[in-house]
């Protein structure tokens, strides 16, 4: 069963620039029927997409991997200081 409190859920923390940037251009690609992560960091790369860390490195699998997992874990401490729907 669905939590209750997750009807009002909120991140936490409001998303970077960059963080929203991000998240829009995923939902380009993924919507474009690009569902495999090498051809998403390829897209992105494609797109200059600026990575939310601020590397300057390309896009690719590693580097996907890498900001996705970067940018859970800031979420996943701010749900954890504030807790759902904060």
């Amino acid at each position: 069963m669905l939590d209750p409190r997750l009807a009002r859920q909120s991140l936490a923390r409001p998303l970077t620039a960059s963080e929203q940037a991000l998240a829009h251009e995923l939902e380009a690609v993924f919507a474009a029927g690009t569902h495999d992560f090498s051809a998403v960091a390829t897209a992105l790369q494609m797109k200059g997409v600026a990575r939310p860390s601020g590397s300057a490195e390309p896009w690719n699998l590693a580097a996907l991997e890498m900001e996705l997992a970067t940018l859970n874990a800031t979420l996943d401490a701010a749900y954890a200081k504030d807790g759902i729907g904060a």
